[in-house]
């Protein structure tokens, strides 16, 4: 080696070290002129970006320091394992060794995460394929991959890391897993409580010690979040019931040696339980009190409840937020006398400054056109801020369905005391769906079904589907689209093109056919921001196709009126649906209506059909639901009511135990032909699993069904009503919503049809 060649005589074994020892070099060299720059030992990287890294260029005087700086910047890159400068002459010389990189990640063992997800977050960290191989940043990974699985109770799991070496300074990087067994919660024990059992307080957690169920629910899984999430439950339970000082004094969570067993230990301090003495107003309340006295939920002479404190406290606030007063705030204060266990509320009040909202600003929305979301709002810019209104607007952009976060943030403008900017946060989420699927129940037996639909069209909040099933008593090939604001006024327009193909439910397993093929054209108009009224028109044709087992009342009505008859159906209708849950629902209401009027054509009938659904929250676990369904037709012109509009009941969906669509009238073949009259009632009582905790997409409920077709000359009459009583199983599967029903028939006629045991994948009631 030439002797000219002076070594500055920093190697490092790291990035940290060679920082370290580029800033305390121990040997100086006279300063030089650089003449030029070379670097050594590159193999991926490109010169380029070493030289654009470096704090140094060509004719540039070198210096000690210069040197540090260089060293510094280029182990900060990340790319390089060891870093030196020589000099050659006039020439600095950059020797670098390069990390290996990644050629591939894999993960063994790994049942109780996706793989690919896996993948993704490793990726995340900078773990992936092609980019510098990190060791502390494996290690780190590594840990982080234990910590996950803690979190699944699965304690005894063991990752290794296994780094291996391949041909062009590459490197496999393996995860491999022994997940072992999950450890499993065997006592939980609650100490200090007095006023209630332990076993009432452990009824209230969704962690439990486990039952036969526990394989779906995993409920006696330990989780820090799921524990810290029964603490808060207890915690409300009692402050609801007076025990304004009660307090959680420690959490002991011990785990076996084996790592298999958890047992927990909740201390608690009940403290006394107090009862409201009265509630008073203090502060500014702009001379409504009597309009803030009516939101008062907190009532004198019951004992101490949070929940209703915080409500009081929340509707003050949003009471002034009406006003403009978006900075108000009001504080809910207990005077305590604790020689009589009674607590008066002071809710203080301070509206401070009125406020108007000077701009709205959208985020988040990288598709979804901002029109999209500013059509929706009722709060608008350059006006008073209105609390109600901007909920309200917050509300109708969740509505939307395109989002799966929408928050609204108020921001004060500074040097505008007077003024708030409002934040619209979005997080998107994909609104096209492509659905390939088949489903299977007691009635339609194979069900194949494809849809494609897209709920958000180029971001333009337009609606697009084509929907296709082939179930063995309807198949239907329906194009809809709609265009929420057809009008700037938010009138909606719907269009649908279908043909459909009915045979009503038969056990006898006729061939005969009803075709219907038609346009319609809808438009919704809303009169409230909870009401939408639909108004439209269309074209139907409907064939009757004879084939075997054809009802005697259909050749009748063909061998009259045709076997094609046209309609131009007319349509109203009205919807409203407040429900917290459109899956598993615990309280709310829906009700929608529907007519059709065709005075024109072959067909006159006139037809409507109104449904009303309520749901009554008992108590975390209980709810009681109701529904109730009413329909009439009639035709209209001296022609009687088109045998292929009649309605159909028996089964699911109306009265279980009885075969499906088999009440009502028959023709002289004993053929269930439906009518033009139908009642359905339902109600249930509806309760988690036994052994499934809280889990609200398993339950099981007790029903009651009533209701019955009558024919066009029949009435409506309550001893011709069928009812049954039963208990059924409610499953939110993979495959849809899932309910099977086991009834009694406890009101039946002879030559009824009964069916005991009955289920169908995505029906309601």
């Amino acid at each position: 080696m030439n002797t000219s060649i002076k070594r500055l005589g920093v190697r490092t074994a790291s990035a940290i070290a060679a920082m370290v020892l580029a800033s305390q070099a121990a040997w100086a060299l006279e300063p030089f002129k650089v003449q030029d720059i070379r670097v050594e030992g590159l193999q991926r990287i490109e010169a380029g970006t070493v030289f654009a890294s470096m704090p140094l260029r060509v004719g540039e005087e070198y210096n000690d320091e210069k040197g540090s700086a260089a060293i510094r910047a280029l182990f900060a890159l990340g790319l390089f394992k060891d870093v030196r400068l020589e000099a050659d002459g006039h020439v600095l010389v950059v020797v670098v060794q390069e990390r290996p990189s990644i050629a591939n990640v894999e993960f063994a063992g790994t049942k109780e995460f996706d793989k690919d997800a896996l993948v993704k977050a490793m990726r995340d960290v900078g773990l992936a394929e092609g980019r510098p191989f990190d060791k502390a940043l494996a290690d780190r990974a590594e840990q982080e991959l234990k910590r996950q699985y803690i979190n699944k109770s699965l304690y005894g799991a063991e990752v290794v890391t296994t780094v291996t070496p391949i041909e062009r300074n590459r490197v496999n990087l393996t995860f491999t897993v022994v997940e072992g067994e999950p450890a499993r919660i065997k006592d939980i024990h609650v100490v200090g409580n007095k006023a209630f059992s332990e076993s009432t307080l452990k009824g209230l957690f969704d962690l439990d010690t486990g039952g036969w169920l526990s394989w779906y629910t995993k409920s006696d899984r330990y989780a820090r979040t799921k524990l810290n999430a029964d603490l808060e439950t207890l915690r409300s339970y009692y402050l609801q019931r007076g025990y304004l000082e009660f307090r959680i004094d420690s959490t002991q969570v011990a785990i076996s040696p084996d790592k298999q067993d958890i047992a927990i230990t909740i201390n608690v301090t009940e403290g006394e339980r107090f009862v409201v003495s009265g509630v008073k107003l203090e502060g500014n309340y702009l001379d409504r009190d009597d309009e803030f006295k009516s939101l008062v939920t907190i009532e004198p002479g019951a004992p101490y409840n949070a929940d209703k404190v915080a409500e009081t406290t929340k509707a003050f606030t949003e009471h002034f937020g009406n006003f403009g007063y978006a900075f108000a705030r009001v504080e809910a204060v207990p005077e305590i006398d604790r020689s009589t266990n009674r607590v008066a509320i002071a809710l203080r009040a301070e509206p401070s400054r009125r406020a108007y909202v000077r701009r709205i600003q959208v985020s988040g929305n990288n598709r979804t056109r901002d029109e999209v979301i500013r059509r929706e709002f009722r709060q608008y810019e350059a006006s008073w801020y209105d609390g109600d209104r901007i909920k309200l607007s917050r509300d109708r952009v969740d509505r939307l369905g395109y989002f799966t976060e929408v928050n609204v943030e108020t921001q004060d403008v500074p040097g505008s005391p007077d003024q708030v900017d409002l934040v619209v946060n979005v997080a998107e989420k994909p609104t096209g769906s492509l659905q390939l699927g088949a489903g299977f129940s007691s009635a339609e037996k194979i069900a194949l079904s494809f849809s494609i639909k897209q709920d958000n069209v180029f971001g333009s909040g337009n609606y697009l589907g084509v929907d296709i099933n082939t179930s063995k008593y309807r198949r239907t090939l329906v194009f809809s689209t709609t265009d929420p604001y057809f009008t700037q006024s938010g009138i909606s327009r719907t269009l649908d093109l279908y043909y459909r193909t009915d045979r009503p439910y038969d056990e006898q397993g006729g061939s005969y056919q009803l075709v219907t093929t038609g346009t319609s054209i809808r438009f919704g108009v809303p009169f409230s921001e909870v009401d939408t009224v639909f108004l439209g028109g269309g074209f139907e044709q409907t064939k009757i196709k004879p084939g075997t087992n054809i009802p005697a009342y259909y050749l009748a009505y063909a061998d009259t009126y045709g076997y094609t008859s046209n309609a131009i159906p007319l349509t109203l209708g009205w919807s409203r649906d407040d429900r917290d849950s459109a899956l598993a629902p615990n309280s709310g209401r829906y009700q929608r209506l529907n007519s059709e009027w065709s005075a024109a054509g072959d067909a006159h009938y006139v037809r409507a059909n109104y449904q009303y659904q309520q749901y009554v929250p008992l108590n975390k676990k209980f709810t009681l639901a109701f529904n109730g369904e009413l329909g009439l037709g009639k035709g209209i012109g001296g022609r009687p009511f088109p045998v292929f509009k009649n309605f159909y009941s028996g089964g699911l969906g109306s009265v279980r135990g009885f075969d499906q669509g088999t009440l009502g009238p028959r023709d002289i073949t004993g053929a269930s032909i439906g009518g033009p009259k139908k009642v359905t009632l339902n109600a249930e009582l509806i309760a988690p699993f036994p052994g499934a905790g809280n889990d609200r997409t398993l339950r099981v409920f007790g029903f009651v069904d009533a209701g019955n077709v009558f024919g066009d000359n029949e009435k409506m009459s309550m001893s011709e009503m069928r009812a049954s009583a039963g208990l059924g199983l409610s499953w939110i599967s993979p495959l849809g919503p899932l309910r099977l029903a086991y009834a009694q028939p406890v009101r039946k006629q002879a030559g009824d049809k009964i069916q005991k045991l009955q289920f169908q994948i995505g029906t309601s009631f």
